[in-house]
């Protein structure tokens, strides 16, 4: 194929069905993605509930089930055993997160069903998930370790400009491999420093700023490279590859992992080592948690506090200078004036601590009573048996309508 032919933009809303039974398991799988296709879900979730739903067909399929009127809530606990018992090609199993990934879209698939009448119950209604711990980053790039990464490339080329390009927007707004890969030359103001981020993570948009250094790689990117590597019809995707196509997530992530391992930077990941750092550096030089929530487009602040953890190097510091058994030495370090805003947010530590405190000292009294005390009491009837034992018998001496 002549390269002035390649498409420049990958398809963007296919579906990878691939092989799957011709059963009714599979007939209800279809109608539930178009479903929820029209519902307006986006293509990263139809994806993942397609490939997770697709997993446990082939699974039921090799049991002899194929109709979901056949499915039980047995079956599925079976289901959960199998993918805790299993092992990927390096001998590692499933991480819990990725267990209730493959999980929590059979729950709504079977909860689809349900809705449209085609089982009677819902199977997976009382099925467990697999209980997720928010772990802390484990990797973590320093300031150094960033540079060093970010000098990598050849600037002298055409692909070393594209690539410290890629690097510095990674690590200047912190957006996650697959935004970058969809962003268009439309959604970067380098004059305004700032970056549109269209349909990120629960087909959300928001701005992010972008920072000075970076306006100016992707400056450099967009006069002197870009159009060197457009082929054929231009859609304005703003990295392409030498070939003219949009990136891939994993060509994305082979290109940063390179210049890490050119680097000699002893870390796993790639491109989210990036997003780490950026929330970690801004949050050691004082920006709000909220700020970050912000900017990294999390729904919630438990999101945020992962990245909480580099601050740990100023907690030290803090902790050694006003800690009351900190070592008295002549050379210690000497407390510095608290800033009014570091006063409001120790004012909410110090609250939310109370409230836990108050929640630990909770007494018996204190809790609701149980619905278990609203029951009435069973009382058998005279005359019946019951837990007070047999009929008692009558007196001779008394009325027969009479009991003792």
């Amino acid at each position: 194929m002549r390269r002035n032919q390649r498409k420049n933009h990958a398809p963007e809303n296919k579906l990878r069905w691939g092989k799957l039974p011709n059963n009714a398991l599979t007939r209800a799988l279809r109608d539930f993605i178009d479903s929820m296709g029209a519902r307006g879900l986006s293509f990263l979730t139809l994806r993942g509930r397609l490939h997770a739903c697709r997993r446990f067909i082939l699974w039921a399929d090799e049991r002899g089930l194929e109709d979901p009127r056949e499915i039980t809530l047995p079956i599925l606990e079976r289901y959960q055993s199998y993918l805790y018992h299993f092992r990927k090609p390096n001998g590692e199993p499933l991480s819990f997160s990725s267990q209730a990934a493959e999980l929590s879209p059979l729950r709504a698939f079977f909860k689809w069903l349900t809705r449209q009448h085609i089982i009677l119950y819902n199977p997976a209604s009382e099925l467990q998930l697999p209980k997720i711990n928010r772990n802390l980053a484990r990797y973590v790039l320093s300031i150094e370790n960033v540079e060093k990464i970010l000098s990598q490339p050849d600037t002298q080329t055409l692909l070393g400009l594209r690539d410290r390009a890629i690097l510095e927007v990674f690590y200047s707004s912190g957006i996650r491999r697959a935004e970058l890969r969809r962003l268009s030359i439309y959604d970067v103001d380098t004059k305004r420093g700032t970056l549109l981020v269209r349909n990120g993570k629960g087909a959300k948009d928001r701005i992010v700023p972008l920072g000075e250094r970076a306006c100016a790689w992707v400056d450099k990117y967009l006069r002197d490279v870009r159009a060197q590597f457009v082929t054929g019809r231009d859609e304005g995707v703003l990295f392409l590859t030498f070939h003219g196509d949009s990136f891939t997530d994993y060509a994305i992530g082979d290109t940063v992992k390179e210049c890490i391992e050119k680097a000699n930077v002893p870390v796993k990941g790639a491109c989210h080592l990036f997003r780490h750092a950026c929330a970690t550096h801004m949050l050691d030089n004082g920006a709000d948690t909220r700020f970050i929530q912000a900017m990294l487009g999390h729904a919630s602040l438990e999101s945020t506090q992962i990245y909480t953890q580099v601050a740990l190097n100023k907690l030290k510091a803090v902790h050694a200078a006003t800690h009351p058994a900190r070592a008295k030495s002549s050379d210690a370090v000497k407390p510095a004036p608290i800033d009014p805003h570091l006063l409001a947010q120790r004012q909410q530590i110090l609250d939310a601590l109370a409230a836990e405190r108050d929640e630990d000292d909770k007494t018996p009294d204190d809790e609701p009573p149980s619905s278990a005390l609203f029951r009435v009491p069973y009382h058998p009837r005279p005359g019946r048996r019951g837990p007070r034992g047999p009929r008692k018998k009558k007196d001779a001496h008394a009325d027969s309508d009479e009991l003792v």
